[in-house]
């Protein structure tokens, strides 16, 4: 496939015999697996299946989902463990100071003073407010809160972020 596609979630595992899978989701829009919505299902391979939601629905914590066309258990064994994505011309239009993950991880962490911290390689999403994980050269990983006391600017087009630590932040 030679469009840019986007993760949305990872099938776990499969979920009864009526062809649900358990998904963890990777996404804040509600909208990506409500019935008619279109996925791709890719795998390690790059090799892709075009899949249509069928049925969604919340189970402790996790999205459960059958898709068209795929009505039994022996039908989504085969997609477990497996990358659910979208296309570039499905993602949604952003507001201001709202970034996609592609977005942010890779982009280097600078402090207000110029000084280089590290390159954001992951994104937490533990609750109230994001956490950007940084890695750092010869120190732990430092965990920036996504809060405007603390992120100051954010530049997705020259992948860099400038930030100015709460106290105990740096240590």
């Amino acid at each position: 496939m030679d469009r840019q596609m986007f993760n949305v979630g990872k099938i776990i595992n499969t979920h009864g015999i009526k062809g649900e899978v358990k998904v963890h989701r990777i996404t804040d829009f509600e909208e990506r697996f409500q019935p008619g919505q279109l996925l791709y299902w890719v795998n390690d391979k790059q090799e892709t299946k075009t899949l249509v939601v069928r049925s969604h629905r919340i189970h402790k914590g996790f999205d459960l989902i059958s898709f068209e066309g795929l009505p039994s258990i022996n039908d989504v064994e085969p997609l477990k463990n497996v990358t659910l994505m979208v296309s570039e011309e499905e993602q949604e239009e952003l507001g201001d100071h709202e970034f996609y993950f592609h977005e942010i991880i890779g982009c280097t962490v600078y402090l207000e003073s110029g000084e280089e911290l590290g390159v954001i390689k992951e994104i937490l999403t533990p609750g109230a407010n994001d956490v950007w994980v940084v890695k750092r050269r010869g120190s732990k990983d430092l965990l920036i809160p996504y809060i405007e006391p603390v992120v100051k600017k954010v530049n997705p087009t020259e992948k860099t972020i400038i930030i100015d630590p709460i106290e105990g932040l740096l240590d």
